[in-house]
């Protein structure tokens, strides 16, 4: 005799958390055999100066983001450049209320003698003297910074938000890479240090990438989603990215959660037409 109990529909709730959870597996089993973008996704890096234009363009909008509670926040630069270049981010985050910090080591040229050492004293000397714990941001290279001290201190980090960072898979699928073996003196050979550097920290962990990234191959961007850790896909060069109005919207949304209360970032009312489905179809570009 057939049953009378019905099958529970799918919602499409449930079927969009399966779509992105198989989403994150291609994504996770293909991060080794990339290639890095290519000629016309690199010669679109040309456009930063646009992206830089836009945010003091809106400037007054952008101070209409969630204000901060005035816990510490350091911000880690790129490959090959310095603190001069994350001013604007840390002038934005000032002027909402946060206690802003440079990496304050000069022009980022890789983990050579002393930089990582010096990198986690500083870390945990600013949780120490505000009494409180940091957020660390980190744009592309320095995004593996941030992640990686977070596992180190994790009991003096409150989040993670990395910027066009190349965490998950193989780094020479990016344009930087020849450029990395060549500042920092390291080759990118060693498959167990490469490993360790894609499990998420301990603390809540945001992915801000582009899949227009001229750089760093986007998924290479992307971790798996879990109550602690998000991605958000905003329109961004690579080198644009730190001073990208989305972006920095997005990070002032990140930071201001009440500590212990985190939340995955929400793409509702007019977010959607800044922000993209990262969950569409993977060949996708805009």
């Amino acid at each position: 005799m057939q049953s009378s109990r019905r099958k529970p529909a799918k919602t499409p709730h449930r079927e969009k958390t399966r779509w992105n959870q198989d989403l994150m597996s291609e994504l996770m089993d293909q991060s080794d055999f990339l290639r890095a973008p290519g000629a016309l996704l690199l010669a679109l890096e040309t456009r930063a100066p646009l992206e830089l234009g836009a945010t003091l363009a809106s400037w007054p909008l952008l101070r209409n983001a969630p204000a901060g509670d005035g816990h510490s926040v350091i911000v880690f630069p790129g490959l090959g450049a310095g603190d001069l270049t994350t001013a604007p981010l840390r002038n934005f985050l000032s002027s909402l209320g946060y206690e802003t910090y440079g990496w304050d080591l000069g022009l980022n040229l890789g983990p050579r003698e002393g930089v990582l050492a010096k990198s986690l004293e500083r870390v945990q000397r600013i949780a120490d003297d505000s009494g409180r714990k940091v957020s660390l941001i980190g744009w592309s290279l320095g995004g593996i910074y941030a992640r990686e001290f977070a596992k180190t201190l994790s009991g003096h980090v409150r989040s993670v938000i990395t910027l066009g960072t190349p965490f998950a898979g193989d780094p020479r699928a990016t344009n930087a890479w020849r450029f990395y073996e060549f500042a920092s003196g390291m080759k990118l050979d060693d498959a167990k240090l490469l490993e360790e550097i894609k499990q998420p920290p301990p603390v809540p962990t945001t992915s801000i990438f582009s899949r227009s990234d001229g750089v760093v191959s986007w998924p290479l961007s992307v971790q798996p989603e879990s109550r602690r850790a998000e991605n958000i896909e905003v329109v961004a060069s690579h080198v644009g990215m730190g001073h990208n109005p989305a972006a920095l919207y997005a990070v002032a949304d990140r930071l201001a959660q009440p500590e212990g209360q985190w939340n995955r970032f929400h793409r509702e009312g007019w977010r959607q037409w800044f922000y993209r489905d990262h969950t569409r179809d993977a060949e996708a570009i805009w």
